[in-house]
């Protein structure tokens, strides 16, 4: 059983497909659901579309260094549905997980009770949107969405706009709400940045050339801080562009450091803001560095480029701010998500609620995991990888099913039972 149909568990069927495993994907809504549902209208990716390389399905278009739109990405999933056909079940929630002491999975749906010999869980790491405690002290007049159900603009009433969080989706849905002529409010947090372009190239480009993204978690010293690593924003807006805060500074954008404390319409905010602006510029300044030294060491012939000069500087640290004042009637929240397993009923998890595995395989005999951020690589669960951390993960459970099969009749046990059979 594969549960959710995103890219993880839609390439999950297809490397299981190819191996001869009988399997069934269950996915709550329908595929495409998280980019329909949890995007808003402008939101595109930020990595080019050749990056997108679903196993047997890489990217169609005409335009590999463009940038899907949010609509071009659930048409990409649902046109490899349509390419390969998997076995899939829509519109079905698991609630239930366990293991029995035979070693055979039982799993509570909406749709009734099932059994399976493995299961692969695909259901991403983005469960339930995460807003601060304090957001209830806010008055009740003031407008509030999560990120995840931000759609644009016209969606909130008019005034002067909030955004809380600096991450990818609320610095790319400040510049929406900036474009749009939206006076906007930014309280900025210690997320990095990093270049479009550079050196004639899209970074991208260029960290892929340098095997960034094959890079293993246990090639890190730090593995458990980096799975916990934000990431760098950047936009692939009109063709792609640079995310640089302090030009929407410049541009009249308010920039504030974290938000620490609410008070109805007073809010407070740590005096962060410059340490954070100069901590994204020098990771962005960081990477150049590395293709710098890439190109000298394989001798490329690549134009040269300015490097990045700050256009705006915080002359004083805005401690406070008074919505009345200020005009602002709504904030979005862009304070990312928490892991919801709790229908998951075994010892798999960390003190945080992370599962742990390795390349996905836990120490459950048949529970695994895909689409988790970092889960061997930067690419684990994004397009640009998942497909192969799922070849991996299908070779393994093709691995295990057949070694059940061998101890199944090497003891004349059934091959759910040999399944749980202690081995080695």
């Amino acid at each position: 059983m594969v549960v959710g149909a995103g890219q993880a568990g839609l390439s999950m069927s297809y490397c299981l497909r190819e191996r001869g495993v009988e399997h069934v994907v269950i996915e709550a809504n329908r595929v495409g659901h998280e980019w329909r549902e949890r995007r808003w209208d402008s939101f595109c990716l930020v990595t080019p579309n050749w990056q997108c390389r679903l196993p047997g399905y890489p990217y169609q278009g005409d335009d590999p260094d463009g940038f899907m739109v949010r609509d071009e990405i659930v048409r990409y999933l649902e046109d490899y549905v349509a390419f390969f056909r998997p076995p899939l079940v829509e519109g079905v929630s698991v609630t239930r997980l366990r293991r029995t002491t035979v070693g055979v999975f039982e799993l509570t749906t909406t749709a009734g009770d099932f059994t399976a010999d493995q299961v692969v869980v695909a259901t991403g790491p983005y469960h339930t949107p995460s807003v601060p405690p304090m957001a209830q002290r806010l008055p009740d007049h003031i407008t509030q969405v999560h990120s995840s159900s931000y759609r644009g603009p016209d969606q909130l009433p008019e005034g002067a706009v909030l955004v809380v969080g600096t991450g990818q989706s609320g610095c790319q849905i400040a510049e929406d709400l900036h474009l749009a002529g939206r006076p906007v409010h930014l309280a900025v947090g210690s997320a990095p940045r990093v270049a479009r372009f550079y050196r004639g190239r899209d970074c991208v480009a260029w960290l892929d050339d340098m095997g960034h993204y094959g890079k293993a978690i246990d090639e890190f010293d730090d593995a458990g801080a980096v799975r916990m690593r934000v990431n760098h924003y950047v936009t692939g807006r009109n063709g792609g562009r640079d995310i640089d805060l302090r030009a929407f500074a410049r541009d009249g954008m308010r920039l504030y450091g974290r938000l620490t404390h609410i008070g109805g319409t007073a809010l407070e905010f740590a005096d962060d803001l410059k340490v954070n602006l100069d901590h994204a510029d020098a990771v962005a300044e960081g990477i150049k560095d590395a293709i710098d030294a890439y190109i000298a060491a394989q001798g490329i012939d690549a134009p040269t480029e300015h490097r990045y000069v700050p256009v705006w500087e915080p002359d004083e640290q805005l401690g406070e701010l008074d919505l009345e004042a200020t005009g602002i009637t709504s904030v979005v929240w862009a304070t990312g998500f928490r892991r919801d397993h709790r229908w998951i009923e075994a010892p798999v998890f960390d003190g945080r609620g992370y599962p742990m595995h390795w390349r996905g395989a836990t120490s459950t005999p048949g529970l695994h995991f895909l689409g988790l951020p970092w889960q061997y690589s930067w690419g684990s669960g994004r397009f640009e990888a998942v497909g192969r951390d799922a070849e991996f993960l299908a070779d393994h459970i093709d691995a295990s099913r057949r070694l059940a099969d061998v101890c199944g009749t090497l003891t004349g046990a059934p091959a759910e039972l040999a399944s749980a059979l202690p081995i080695g």
